[in-house]
């Protein structure tokens, strides 16, 4: 099987029995609350999903993913995962010291063992990262409301979280575990953040016809406003694989992190992942983890130029869509008619069928999956 980035998959989580003694410890150490998505991250951390990362980046790790999309020691990785703090959420701490993350209940969750505390520049963070300073960027925006300091150090996880999406979790030690048992010996990861339509569907496939098995693996966490509810995207594809896949070759669990939008940079992020989950391949389309018009449609696939030693194949696929002389779904390289025959997968028309309570055409979206979406009175994130 291949082997998780970096080499070793790391698991930084305390073993059970040692878990009610290491929380009645945690009360007496200082303590930091972090919001949902760092959360989740820290549970990335603690469950190998983001090997070779042990814990949040310090300062020469953080300037070198920022300026060189490597970790000093060149492994590829492109997002800067940190802990984000003011200085008064770090009164009286120093390098050196534990302290208790806990989230947003006040419930802790893990340790974090201070390695570096240092400063850095919002500017080139966002210049660097998402290729703009255009505050209406949601990755950009984020980056400006950020606290005035970074921690880094190493995390170790006590208890997870647990939400209404428990059954679709799977970390890469068990992922792993699936895939051998299933015989795969080549796997395509799927990044989605979407409900699935006839274009997904073309392209998981036809992937599929490579590879041995299909992980797909939605991303479960936050997300701009005017994307799919996380349960909609769920009960979508369930609904698809249910009814479409084939049950051996086929299985999704999520990805619990927020949605970046860095579009290039994110895309070899989501390769990372999915190769420390075990996948071989991975899928890349149009605009990939793209927001606006802020990357050209094709960024997110010739950044992959720059890694040669990523350790994951990408595969990449053009623009597609249904056409109506073909009666199949088709892109640019196969097709010979023009755009008359053409029904693109818009996301403007899915939204504008929902919202008036019509179902979209079956050219765009299984029926079974449009069922699914038009019992939702508010699919949509505001």
């Amino acid at each position: 099987m291949i082997p998780p980035h970096g080499g070793k998959l790391i698991d930084t989580t305390f073993p059970e029995e040692k878990r009610d003694r290491m929380l009645a410890e945690a009360k007496e150490l200082p303590r930091i609350v972090v919001n949902e998505d760092l959360a989740k991250d820290i549970e990335n951390i603690g469950y190998g999903i983001f090997s070779p990362l042990d814990g949040f980046l310090c300062g020469e790790d953080y300037e070198s993913v920022v300026h060189h999309k490597r970790l000093r020691n060149d492994l590829p990785w492109t997002i800067p995962i940190v802990l984000n703090v003011s200085r008064e959420e770090l009164k009286g701490t120093k390098d050196g010291d534990i302290i208790a993350l806990a989230d947003s209940h006040g419930t802790v969750t893990s340790l974090l063992e201070i390695k570096e505390i240092y400063g850095f520049d919002k500017h080139q963070h966002a210049l660097q990262i998402f290729g703009t300073v255009d505050s209406a960027h949601p990755g950009v925006a984020g980056t400006f409301n950020m606290k005035e300091l970074l921690v880094g150090g190493k995390v170790s996880l006590i208890q997870p979280s647990s939400d209404e999406f428990q059954r679709f979790r799977l970390k890469p030690a068990e992922t792993r575990v699936l895939f051998n048992e299933k015989g795969w010996r080549t796997v395509v990861g799927f990044q989605t953040r979407n409900v699935p339509h006839i274009g997904h569907e073309y392209v998981q496939k036809t992937a599929l016809t490579f590879v041995d098995g299909l992980f797909v693996n939605p991303v479960i966490g936050k997300k701009k406003p005017g994307d799919f509810k996380d349960e909609v995207i769920l009960e979508a594809y369930a609904t698809l694989l249910r009814n479409y896949y084939l049950k051996d070759r086929s299985v999704m669990a999520i990805l619990r992190t927020e949605m970046r939008y860095a579009g290039p940079r994110e895309a070899i992020f989501h390769a990372i992942v999915r190769k420390n989950f075990g996948c071989t391949h991975f899928v890349v389309g149009r605009d990939h983890a793209g927001v606006g018009k802020y990357y050209p449609p094709y960024a997110a696939q010739e950044i992959f130029d720059e890694f040669p030693d990523l350790g994951i194949v990408p595969l990449f696929f053009t623009a597609f869509f249904y056409c109506n002389k073909c009666e199949s779904v088709v892109n640019e390289k196969i097709c010979p008619h023009d755009q008359s025959n053409r029904i693109d997968f818009s996301g403007t028309l899915l939204r504008g069928r929902l919202n008036a309570g019509e179902a979209p055409p079956k050219e765009l979206i299984r029926p079974e999956v449009a069922e699914v979406l038009l019992k939702w009175k508010d699919p949509f994130i505001e």
